[in-house]
């Protein structure tokens, strides 16, 4: 073989060529650490509604078990639930029967909303 032709074949990648495929790694590294991040928020959220969900139940059954109709108005009770203390915001309002109260019971972390539950409630 002629040492032209041998040179040719050795030929390696070009520097445009590299870059170029430098910028589509870090497009696609880019994407997953966007995705992985909207997965860890998601479940950070998931979490905290669940919890949330917790503490509205646990005021509506508290509710429940007192045997007796609620007062018409407002109650803020603090909710401890996996180290975070949320906040149930209860508000009973009245029904055209007075025999039944509706019951919402919002929940709140830091002041921002994070869940309400609204329930209608009976003479026991």
């Amino acid at each position: 073989m002629r040492p032209s032709r041998l040179s040719s074949l050795a030929r390696g990648f070009t520097l445009i060529e590299v870059l170029v495929a430098l910028v589509v790694v870090a497009i696609a590294l880019a994407a997953g650490a966007q995705a992985s991040g909207a997965l860890t928020r998601n479940a950070d959220r998931q979490a905290q509604v669940i919890l949330a969900q917790l503490c509205a139940e646990n005021e509506l059954v508290r509710l429940r078990l007192s045997r007796q109709l609620p007062g018409v108005g407002d109650i803020v009770t603090p909710c401890e639930q996996a180290g975070q203390t949320l906040q149930v915001e209860t508000r009973v309002i009245p029904t055209p029967n007075p025999n039944f109260r509706r019951i919402d019971a919002r929940v709140l972390a830091e002041g921002q909303p994070l869940l309400q539950v609204t329930t209608v409630l009976g003479r026991n």
